[in-house]
C-alpha cells in the first residue's frame, strides 16, 4: 500500500511538530543540526508522510541519533506511552489469522509496514529508553527473533520499578495498553 503524498498545508504543519520537539528535547540528539534535518526531510516526501503516520497515530516522532556510518538520521516514536492509535494489535499476520474468535482490527508488523517504518529490535528499544521513561503504563511489541517466533511466541517490552523489562507472550495475543514503537531511517540520497 503507497501513502498519498502530504499536502503542502499537512508537510508544513508536520515540520513545526518535529521542529518543536527537537527543540524542546535537546538530550535526545545532541549535536543535531534541525535546518539540515529539515533540508533532508523536504526532499523526501515518503519519509515525511511516515513520519505523519507516526505522528497522527499518536507516536510524537523525534529524533534519536544521527548514524555516521550509513549518514542517516534516525527518528523514533517518544510518546511516554506506547501510541495509542497502535494498540490492540497481535503481532503479525500470521498470528492474526491464527485468531478464530475476537480478532484485533490488526497487527504491528503489517501496520508498521503499511506506515512505512519499522517496529523496535530489543536493542533499540533498549536504546530508546536510556533517553527517557517510555512504556511505563503500556507495553509495546519488539521484533522477534524467528527462533521464538516459529514457537509461536513473540516478544514486548516495557518499564515497571525503574527498571526496562523484555518479556514474551503469544504471537495472537492482544491488549488495549499494547502496541508498538517505530523506527524510520532517514538516509541522504
Amino acid at each position: 500500500m503507497k501513502l498519498e503524498p502530504l499536502s503542502l498545508q499537512q508537510a508544513e504543519q508536520l515540520l513545526a511538530t518535529l521542529e518543536a520537539r527537537f527543540l524542546a528535547h535537546p538530550y535526545r540528539h545532541p549535536g543535531l543540526d534541525w535546518k539540515a534535518i529539515r533540508q533532508r526531510l523536504e526532499s523526501q516526501p515518503e519519509k515525511l508522510r511516515s513520519l505523519y503516520e507516526m505522528e497522527h497515530t499518536g507516536g510524537e516522532p523525534d529524533i534519536i541519533g544521527y548514524d555516521e556510518q550509513r549518514d542517516e538520521y534516525i527518528f523514533c516514536d517518544c510518546s511516554p506511552e506506547s501510541p495509542p492509535g497502535r494498540r490492540s494489535l497481535c503481532y503479525d499476520h500470521l498470528a492474526w489469522e491464527k485468531r478464530k474468535e475476537n480478532k484485533p482490527r490488526g497487527n504491528a508488523l503489517d501496520m508498521a509496514a503499511a506506515m512505512g517504518i519499522e517496529i523496535l529490535s530489543e536493542q533499540e528499544y533498549y536504546a530508546l529508553q536510556q533517553l527517557g521513561e517510555f512504556d511505563c503504563k503500556t507495553s509495546s511489541w519488539i521484533k522477534t527473533p524467528t527462533e521464538i517466533r516459529s514457537l509461536g511466541g513473540a516478544l514486548f517490552g516495557d518499564r515497571r520499578y525503574q527498571r526496562v523489562f523484555i518479556y514474551h507472550n503469544s504471537a495472537e495475543s492482544y491488549y488495549a495498553s499494547r502496541g508498538f514503537r517505530g523506527i524510520l531511517r532517514i538516509p541522504n540520497v
